[in-house]
């Protein structure tokens, strides 16, 4: 068993990483964004700080995320992994 914290917004992760998300997929973060970290549902994520983790509730939505950035993954100051519940 791990244990997870933290709670992170679109800005804060944008933060953390160095990079802005498009506007498209700030939005889409933005109204997809589960508050609560317990089961994710389909369509919905949530961030932890430690370890550093965006949780998604379906392959669709971490594949959508992750190929908005995946290009520019060299600017990046610190890695943020992806993981599907």
């Amino acid at each position: 068993m791990s244990i997870m914290l933290g709670d992170l917004s679109v800005s804060e992760i944008e933060k953390r990483i160095g990079i802005e998300f498009p506007e498209e997929i700030r939005e889409f973060m933005n109204q997809s964004y589960q508050s609560n970290a317990g089961k994710i549902a389909n369509g919905k994520w949530h961030c932890f700080d430690i370890p550093f983790v965006l949780l998604c509730g379906d392959v669709e939505t971490a594949t959508k995320i992750y190929n908005s950035v995946k290009e520019r993954a060299n600017e990046c100051k610190e890695n943020l992994q992806f993981c599907v519940e």
